[in-house]
């Protein structure tokens, strides 16, 4: 008997309605931890739930994530309910999530948090410790694996923005045993041999145990200890690892590392032509404002008249000087004014103005004492008698 065959899109169908029937896996409560988390920007949430030895992936549609009381990370240890079924398309099951309830965090997450709070409180977070990223390096040093889409995102963004930038490609593991160990070595390596300007330290997207290399203490002290400054761009733009806390610089994405590393030279060559028509617009502007600062200064009375001014100052001092003699002639006369009055006055009052009425003055001749009454006399005393015009010598019978 001849079994005629069925298609793909048939047998995921008959899987999916044989999964639907059973009534326990289309109410399921399962607890794991969270892992490869991605909050997609339809609103809808992907991640994979996980225990210690299997994984199933699951959906949270957008109309079930206004319930959620808490933002599900990688690392967290959930309760979800929700129901079982198959994706056709991919001919994969995963849980159709209703609600998500926290149970606790994850080893990987305490760790992760752990670590980030000891390293936090020695200061390796610190602005103050960040180094500038150089603006032309001219050798980009790059840490990740030397196969995938990383190394050759990073060669295309850098050598399209500046043909002449050297990428010098040191191979390390980016996940996996001894990888941070061969990270933290190759930092060290890149620091002591000089072998780059900037370090771009990068790898894909992935969950938390993916990226755990890059969460380890070595690395991160060996990025703090580095002389070189070093861009951090691992995983996605969502993904946070500690080497992104220490390092100097973060990029969301291992491009936009290399956008941040190298500048592009059309940007710079347009900016310097830029900058040369301005300088050359302002020295114009310049020379016009110099050009007419000249004529107005030959139009200037200064250069027509060059003593003009001096002539004017000479005409200022002849005025003070004018000013000053007639104050000191003015001052003159008062003083004479007032002299002649004084002499008046003294004139008034001179002993010569009542000898004039016909009165004299006599005292005795060889002291020369005025005498006032007659009993003061005696016979034979000699004296003088002064009339206005002249004294004459007497002698007292």
């Amino acid at each position: 008997m001849k079994i005629n065959p069925i298609s793909v899109t048939d047998l995921n169908k008959y899987v999916k309605e044989k999964i639907a029937q059973d009534e326990f896996l289309n109410n399921v409560l399962v607890k794991g931890e969270i892992s490869n988390y991605k909050h997609h920007y339809t609103g809808h949430l992907y991640f994979t739930l996980k225990d210690e030895n299997s994984l199933i992936k699951c959906i949270m549609f957008k109309t079930y994530t206004p319930n959620l009381k808490f933002e599900p990370k990688d690392g967290m240890k959930v309760i979800i309910f929700g129901t079982v079924s198959v994706f056709e398309r991919d001919g994969v099951y995963q849980i159709y999530c209703k609600s998500i309830e926290e149970d606790g965090l994850g080893d990987l997450y305490l760790a992760y948090e752990k670590l980030k709070e000891k390293l936090s409180l020695e200061g390796l977070f610190d602005e103050a410790h960040k180094k500038k990223i150089p603006f032309m390096p001219k050798i980009i040093g790059v840490l990740t694996s030397n196969t995938g889409s990383v190394i050759k995102d990073i060669i295309n963004v850098s050598t399209r923005r500046n043909p002449n930038v050297y990428i010098r490609l040191l191979p390390v593991p980016v996940q996996g045993i001894d990888s941070a160990k061969k990270i933290a070595d190759a930092i060290k390596i890149m620091n002591e041999k000089k072998l780059a300007d900037v370090i771009i330290l990068a790898r894909g997207g992935g969950s938390l145990e993916d990226l755990w290399s890059f969460n380890e203490e070595i690395v991160a002290r060996a990025i703090y200890d580095s002389d070189i400054p070093i861009i951090s761009a691992v995983g996605h733009e969502t993904d946070f690892t500690i080497a992104d806390f220490v390092s100097d610089l973060r990029a969301p994405t291992p491009s936009a590392a290399a956008e941040l590393a190298v500048t592009d030279i059309e940007d710079l060559k347009y900016t310097l032509n830029l900058y040369n028509k301005r300088l050359k617009m302002s020295l114009r502007k310049k020379v016009e404002i110099m050009k007419l600062r000249y004529e107005k200064c030959m139009n200037s009375i200064v250069y027509k008249e060059p003593f003009q001014k001096i002539n004017e100052l000479y005409l200022v001092v002849d005025n003070f000087t004018k000013n000053l003699e007639n104050t000191e002639i003015k001052r003159l006369k008062d003083y004479k004014m007032e002299l002649s009055a004084k002499i008046s006055k003294l004139d008034a009052l001179s002993p010569l103005k009542t000898l004039m009425r016909g009165y004299s003055l006599t005292s005795f001749e060889d002291n020369n004492e005025v005498i006032t009454c007659a009993k003061n006399l005696k016979t034979g005393d000699k004296v003088k008698i002064r009339f206005y015009d002249g004294e004459r010598k007497a002698i007292i019978n």
